[in-house]
């Protein structure tokens, strides 16, 4: 009960054990701390998670104090983890949340209702849903046996069937003074939810329940669920019977449940066999012939086997006779044959129209020292494959590079650079036989993923607009997506790189696979940190820039809700308002055709059309500012630490139509890159005015890349060769930023020739210059813009 005065707890204690899940979490934690319902503590429990769930629990920590975080030395499991939490609760009541799961709104409003409306029951049961990765809900299929009619808190005996619910603890809000003048404590292992669940059934007296759903209970594609790993540990399960039958030993005044407990018990050990994938092959008889000996040592007199199916599995266990429940399981499978049959001809007649050929190439061998790379669907090398293509060479010189190129392209492909034709019969022998296969997108849906082969997807951007299964949402974004072949694709991931931590969360969530996140920073940034004064100086003069002249990349997304490229500025108007000092370089997407209006406005010399230069890093490196809306090349430019513009003058429609992974347009230190126009006069005025440059501009900036570039220091290729490659840990440690060199900027790099002199120095990183040197920007090219969907 809440007690009052300066000590008094909150009505709840949520206890949310965390590991491995920093794609969901955010959303979990949100869940909770969004509730109008307030007077609950949250209490997180980091059981040493590798990843950066620890860091995340800290930053709600210091934005909220009714979340309290605890950090273990080790990694404990779930069970213990959750005990630390219990340890800590002041509340009246506790409850449990995976930190995968949500709350829905107002669940704990409508927990914190039935209470006082059944008098402070010891236990409340309620209701949860199953939530899937694309979107659909499936509630509880035994929800009725929450129905709120009748007595308001009963003992378990009055409604027995409460035990034919999931034998699982966040359902339940328990009584905290209840479960300490008892002692529950949650074992160690798998299946620790079997005896804290009924264990506390059976001895509450008053028992209540709510019939509606309060949490969504996420099925994750892969990983994160002990029920999809195969592994011996699912032996535990004997454990967590025997603690149960102990306590009933304990407590003869609860013998009426032995035969109920047993019955839970056989029916738990017989899915574990039945389910695939749990046991390991050679281990299912040894399973077996264990549950044998507990079924035969904990028989309760006068126990009725059920009929049917079930019941003949029963009469096995008396027996251990495990090869007669073996040939059972071997008739159903059987039976299961044959109702796949259609769906097994539809397969069969696919894989006979793949090329035999390539059927025969998957038999063979694979090529340890064979790589394939490709980048925006096969266009020219770029982007971070070529940056990691590169790396290889040096770092892993036996493992020979292929890359795959249109046919259209083939010509185009630089000197020196071995590649294959789509679709080619060489094609289909590299694919078929390379150990490493690196894409920025994904390889064509028949391009099998085989045992041993590594696939590295290096992606193409910072998430500003929603990606993966968050388009679901969007249909203008999704035109028509089938989300089950893109996570079909993406099921063939080995590791997802990424440039910081609001992508790592991002991939992991919007791309439920089983990959593993390399947070190495993006290697096609390396090139800001290598590039000289003389790098800057040449880049400009190949592009056509006049020296002393301010450039500025004018570098806008593409629209999903519009056709074509549509210009949002009159390039013409801007160019001449900026003045002579001033040159546009625009640069529309990739997704678009060249555009025959900005080829007349580069006549009249009204701007510099860089839409066809194939390098997009010089682009960047030859600007003295970056003009864009809601591009990805935003957050590779924060590197070089010169000023962005955002131009934004449809944000509401892009929002509604693509949907955001942080709000841009907020203003606050590191959502916000510099200055925001949202009309073509505001952006003017930006330029004339000195906001566009000026110490808030700057400050911004700052923050922009400490929370976007943390880990780009010139060094992310080799992170991810040594990593991927090589087998070793991701190094060198990305450098502080205060400790890197940037590229310098256009003005710094004329004064350390001697073109230009500056009228002071200037304390940024992008002034430590380095004078002359080669040039970095070879191989390194490609567009900044996020499209995963292909």
């Amino acid at each position: 009960m809440s007690e009052t005065g300066v000590d008094a707890g909150p009505r709840f204690s949520i206890i949310v054990p965390v590991f491995r899940v920093q794609g969901f979490l955010r959303e979990c934690m949100d869940s909770v701390l969004t509730q109008e319902f307030t007077d609950f503590e949250l209490i997180a429990i980091d059981d040493c998670s590798p990843d950066r769930s620890g860091a995340i629990l800290d930053e709600y920590a210091a934005h909220d104090d009714r979340v309290r975080v605890l950090h273990l030395p080790e990694n404990a499991g779930l069970g213990p983890a959750r005990n630390a939490g219990l340890a800590r609760a002041r509340g009246d009541y506790l409850l449990f949340l995976d930190s995968d799961d949500t709350l829905v709104p107002g669940a704990l409003g409508a927990l914190a209702e039935r209470l006082a409306a059944t008098g402070t029951p010891e236990i409340l049961i309620f209701d949860y849903a199953r939530t899937y990765w694309d979107g659909s809900t499936r509630r509880n299929a035994l929800s009725a046996l929450l129905d709120e009619s009748g007595a308001p808190s009963f003992p378990l005996a009055e409604r027995p069937r409460l035990l034919d619910l999931l034998q699982i603890v966040w359902n339940k809000a328990y009584r905290r003074d209840f479960v300490e003048e008892h002692g529950f404590a949650f074992p160690e292992g798998y299946y620790e939810d079997a005896p804290w669940t009924f264990c506390t059934l059976i001895t509450a007296q008053r028992i209540a329940v709510l019939d509606r759903v309060c949490l969504h209970y996420r099925q994750r594609r892969q990983g994160g669920n002990i029920l999809r790993t195969t592994s011996r540990k699912h032996f535990d399960v004997f454990d967590q019977y025997a603690r149960v039958f102990d306590y009933l030993d304990a407590h003869p005044e609860l013998s009426r449940w032995r035969p109920h407990m047993f019955r839970k018990m056989v029916d738990h050990y017989l899915t574990v066999l039945d389910k695939p994938g749990r046991l390991p092959q050679h281990a299912q008889a040894e399973f077996f012939h264990r549950a044998a000996r507990d079924y035969r040592l904990r028989l309760p007199a006068g126990f009725v086997r059920p009929s049917g199916v079930a019941g003949g599995k029963y009469a096995l266990l008396a027996r251990d006779a495990y090869p007669a429940l073996a040939g059972l399981k071997v008739a159903g499978k059987v039976q299961r044959t044959v109702r796949k049959h259609a769906g097994k001809r539809v397969r069969q007649a696919k894989r006979k129209a793949m090329d035999l050929r390539y059927q025969a190439l998957l038999r063979q061998p694979l090529d340890e020292n064979l790589a394939v790379y490709s980048a925006y669907w096969n266009r020219l090398p770029s982007c971070n494959p070529l940056a990691v293509y590169e790396k290889a060479k040096e770092l892993a010189p036996d493992v020979h590079g292929v890359w795959v190129v249109k046919k259209q392209l083939a010509d185009s492909v630089p000197a020196g650079i071995d590649h294959v034709v789509l679709n080619s019969p060489r094609y289909w022998e590299v694919v078929a036989r390379a150990k490493y296969l690196v894409n920025n997108v994904n390889f064509a849906d028949n391009v099998v993923k085989r045992e041993g082969q590594i696939h590295l997807q290096t992606h193409h951007g910072t998430p500003l607009k929603s990606m993966g299964t968050d388009q679901k949402r969007y249909p203008a974004a999704a035109k028509g997506m089938s989300f089950r072949k893109l996570l079909a694709r993406a099921d063939r991931w080995d590791f997802s790189l990424s440039a910081n931590r609001h992508t790592t969360e991002q991939w992991e969530r919007v791309y439920p696979c089983d990959f593993a996140s390399v947070d190495a920073g993006y290697p096609r940034n390396d090139v800001y940190y290598r590039a000289t004064a003389q790098d800057v100086l040449d880049i400009r003069e190949r592009l056509g820039i006049a020296p002393g002249k301010t450039a500025v990349l004018y570098a806008p997304t593409m629209r999903d809700y519009q056709v074509g490229y549509v210009p949002r500025l009159d390039l013409e108007r801007l160019s001449r308002e900026l003045g002579d000092t001033f040159v546009l370089l625009v640069r529309t997407h990739y997704f678009y055709d060249r555009d025959p209006g900005l080829q007349k406005l580069q006549e009249r010399g009204a701007l510099i059309d860089v839409s066809g230069h194939p390098v997009v890093e010089e682009l960047c490196l030859a600007a003295d500012a970056l003009v864009t809306d809601y591009s990805s090349i935003m957050f590779d430019y924060a590197n070089l630490d010169r000023p962005v513009i955002t131009y934004a003058d449809d944000w509401d429609t892009y929002v509604r139509s693509r949907g955001v992974t942080f709000d841009l347009l907020s203003g606050l230190p590191g959502d916000t890159p510099g200055v925001i126009a949202t009309t073509e006069d505001e952006l003017i005025e930006a330029f004339r005015s000195g906001r566009w440059d000026d110490e808030a501009a700057t400050g911004l900036r700052a923050a922009f890349r400490a929370r976007f570039c943390p880990w780009d220091d010139g060094h992310a290729a080799e992170r991810v060769v040594r990593r991927v490659f090589l087998g070793q840990e991701a190094t060198p440690e990305p450098l502080p930023q205060d400790e890197r060199t940037i590229a310098p900027s256009p003005r710094a790099a004329a004064a350390a020739t001697g073109l230009l002199k500056l009228p002071a120095p200037r304390t940024a990183a992008h002034d430590d210059v380095t004078p002359s040197g080669t040039s970095g920007t070879s191989g390194t090219s490609g567009t900044s813009d996020v499209e995963m969907a292909g």
